[in-house]
């Protein structure tokens, strides 16, 4: 769990700093806003890609030496955008599924990582494990959001700074010690360990499939009503509805990170008394309610109260959510089914973005508005469909006390 943790952090450092210095990047060499948009679009299939490949194949190859072919492959996207300058090759590298915008949640190597945390744990250390590996994720994102601001300062001191694209060179010591930390992890975090009975650890999805397919088909319109209000686009809202400027933003965002990491940590303990799914729509649920609200805020500092209460609770679902899968599928489905729900996620959230563009030439709010309310029907839906599966080794108990793990 550690060497993970330790694996997680680097990546999602290289992922903040990542997310800041694509842009920069690509508009230093001049392509053009579509051309930017299919790299980012790229990078999405990409990870969609590679995440059914890890279902599929990750545990017949070993866990860790496709989690070591990953890191390799993220210092191959560092040295990419480092130095080449066709978009051919960058589409091609980045449709290797290494690089991700999203800190938390990182297409094939999160897939990898849900299914090795769940291995080595199990009960209450499993759920608060989840917690300790999203906050360690957000923390770390949170940090290399911060370091993206050294290039324009060492440009200040330093005339003949590089560019920013050679900054990405970054990755490149970041990924090789993420691969020597993987190559590194115990043969017990492989899939053979988790079930003795099982000889084809390959086989995939068989008896949870039911289960992961109605996960699957929720997720992605979780997934979608999410793309509607990405972070770029409530920055801009910000601006534009209410003239904030980049400071306040930055300010913003950097209590935002703060407290997702805190959430985090708190989730597992409200899964450990009332639940998985509980804990999920009844934390889930009242955020989205704020999101809606977000569209009639009447003045910037109602709209940054509304989204840090919302961001209190719109990320406890996270950890809770991971643990939940790993819970309802046998041991040797654990691969397969963090990757098949977490591809769904990837599929469909590019789309958001694109429909939020067309709405708000109807009113600028109206994202917030349609993505709180899409949310709120998943919550709805999640609860009726799955509110009366068992959740192997939890057995709620009267008046919502702990449940009991095996």
């Amino acid at each position: 769990m550690r060497r993970v943790l330790l694996a997680q952090s680097l990546r999602a450092f290289a992922y903040g700093f990542g997310a800041i210095m694509v842009g920069t990047t690509l508009r230093e060499r001049r392509f053009s806003a579509l051309e930017v948009g299919g790299v980012l679009a790229a990078a999405l299939v990409g990870m969609a890609l590679a995440s059914v490949a890890i279902g599929r194949y990750g545990d017949r190859l070993g866990r860790r030496r496709c989690y070591v072919a990953l890191y390799v492959a993220l210092a191959v996207t560092g040295v990419a955008f480092a130095f080449a300058t066709p978009l051919y090759l960058l589409v091609i590298v980045v449709l290797s599924g290494a690089l991700s915008t999203d800190v938390v949640e990182s297409g094939p190597f999160t897939s990898l990582e849900q299914a090795m945390i769940a291995t080595d744990l199990a009960g209450r250390s499993r759920l608060r494990g989840f917690g300790l590996y999203n906050a360690v994720a957000a923390a770390s994102g949170a940090l290399g959001a911060l370091a993206a601001g050294l290039p324009p300062l060492v440009r200040s001191l330093w005339s003949g700074a590089p560019g920013d694209a050679t900054w990405f060179l970054l990755f490149v010591p970041v990924a090789l010690t993420g691969a020597v930390v993987a190559a590194s992890l115990s043969p017990a975090v492989e899939a053979s360990a988790t079930s003795a009975a099982s000889p084809s650890p390959s086989r995939g999805l068989v008896r949870s499939r039911r289960v992961v397919h109605g996960l699957g088909a929720l997720f992605a319109l979780d997934s979608l009503a999410g793309g509607f209000v990405v972070q770029a686009f409530v920055a801009y809202w910000f601006a534009v509805r209410f003239g904030a400027s980049t400071t306040t933003l930055g300010v913003v965002f950097f209590a935002v990170a703060i407290l997702q990491t805190l959430s985090f940590l708190v989730a597992p303990r409200l899964g450990e008394r009332f639940g998985l799914l509980r804990t999920m729509v009844a934390t889930h649920l009242p955020s989205n309610v704020l999101l809606a609200l977000l569209a009639v805020a009447p003045n910037l500092g109602v709209a940054v109260a509304v989204l840090l209460a919302r961001t209190t609770l719109s990320q406890m679902d996270v950890p809770t959510r991971q643990a939940y899968v790993m819970a309802m599928v046998d041991p040797e489905e654990r691969t397969a089914a963090a990757a098949y729900t977490n591809t769904a996620r990837y599929v469909t959230r590019p789309v958001g973005p694109a429909l939020a563009g067309a709405v708000q030439s109807l009113a600028l709010g109206a994202p917030f508005l349609i993505a709180g309310s899409l949310k709120i029907v998943y919550d709805l839906a999640l609860w009726r469909r799955f509110s009366r599966e068992p959740v192997p080794g939890e057995e709620p108990s009267p008046g919502g006390g702990s449940p009991e793990r095996r």
